[in-house]
């Protein structure tokens, strides 16, 4: 696309100069409210520092799987693709080797 670099432009007090009235009506009416039936967060939403001591989580943990590891530097559980070597301290992986 070719650009007409003699054209006039717009300067930045063109555009400081729009209505408030004008910035509300491009503004699509549901910018602010929060959808109340999200369905990633059933209940409202939790402030940092709530108390959780009431809220059951529902996990499953698997056993270590023969083709695991896990790290002695990082402690992560990493596939026995990822082993570096056999340190003092335990199998070392490649990340924490480099």
């Amino acid at each position: 696309m070719a650009t007409d670099y003699d054209a006039p432009r717009k300067s930045e007090d063109d555009n400081n100069n729009e209505s408030i009235e004008a910035l509300k009506a491009r503004r699509p009416d549901n910018a602010g409210s929060i959808d109340s039936e999200d369905a990633d967060n059933p209940s409202s939403f939790d402030l940092p520092g709530a108390d959780l001591s009431n809220v059951e989580l529902d996990v499953v943990v698997l056993p270590p799987q023969d083709d695991e590891f896990t790290c002695m530097n990082c402690f992560l559980v990493k596939h026995r693709s990822q082993l570096d070597h056999d340190g003092a301290d335990g199998l070392i992986c490649r990340d924490c080797a480099a």
